[in-house]
């Protein structure tokens, strides 16, 4: 992993399922880009929009957040900078646990099709081979705490969120990935709406070493820069780098 998460102030998420605006340039003043959506994502058009996005910003540092193991193979793992893999804790088992099981199934189950290997996957090669074959993929896994804050939200139905956290547990759960999961980042999403700053005010009292994004009606200068001055580490910005590049550029910081 070759991402330096102290120097990420400014984040763009990019959803595989919608048009990429022209110009994409901008994302030269974006610290990292993070490729990944809730709904409609392939790995084709995953792999689709990380060789877009690598044409235009090649210095531009990608992560790939994928919904579904589906999403992941050999050839995203070695496009990317890291593989984020999220632990929703206020959604449904599956989202906090049962996925990330799924995914490391997965690379036990068919390194063959994950790695371009065309050895058996079974016997022999997992006792030779498998060490390998979790060492090169994990090599780019990182965790990521996550807390769903708008329950209307398309991310909070597929991650079976229903109810939204309190800035009190939202502390609670940021001091659960620092001290005891041990994630890189912990992620507040509104997904869309803005939140404001107190659940970043309530988070960051507890982290030291983990990264805190925000992400969620980031839409201007004023609103970027209250969210970075209430303690987050970066906002994360999504629906106005695809709908208004204009107004994405404010909110990159000066």
């Amino acid at each position: 992993m070759d991402i330096d998460w102290d120097g990420v102030t400014h984040v763009t998420k990019v959803d595989p399922v919608k048009a990429l605006p022209s110009g994409l340039s901008m994302l030269e003043a974006t610290d990292l880009v993070v490729v990944g959506g809730s709904d409609g994502v392939t790995e084709s058009n995953t792999l689709e929009t990380i060789r877009s996005l690598e044409d235009a910003c090649p210095a531009t540092p990608i992560l790939q957040e994928p919904y579904s193991s589906a999403h992941v193979s050999k050839t995203t793992i070695e496009r990317v900078d890291g593989v984020a893999v999220p632990a929703v804790y206020n959604g449904d088992r599956t989202h906090f646990v049962g996925k990330q099981v799924d995914l490391f199934a997965e690379i036990g189950r068919q390194p063959d099709a994950l790695l371009g290997s065309s050895l058996p996957v079974v016997g022999d090669y997992l006792a030779s081979k498998g060490e390998e074959v979790v060492t090169q993929l994990t090599s780019k896994l990182v965790g990521e705490g996550y807390v769903v804050q708008h329950v209307d939200a398309t991310a909070a139905s597929v991650a079976g969120v229903e109810t939204a956290y309190s800035p009190k547990q939202v502390a609670g759960a940021a001091l659960a990935t620092e001290t005891f999961y041990g994630f890189p980042i912990f992620y507040i999403e509104y997904s869309g709406t803005y939140g404001g700053p107190d659940d970043v005010e309530a988070a960051a009292r507890y982290l030291e070493e983990t990264t805190l994004f925000y992400g969620g009606g980031i839409d201007s200068q004023a609103k970027a820069t209250e969210i970075l001055a209430a303690g987050a580490d970066a906002i994360v910005v999504g629906d106005c780098f695809h709908d208004d590049p204009d107004r994405f550029r404010e909110t990159i910081p000066r």
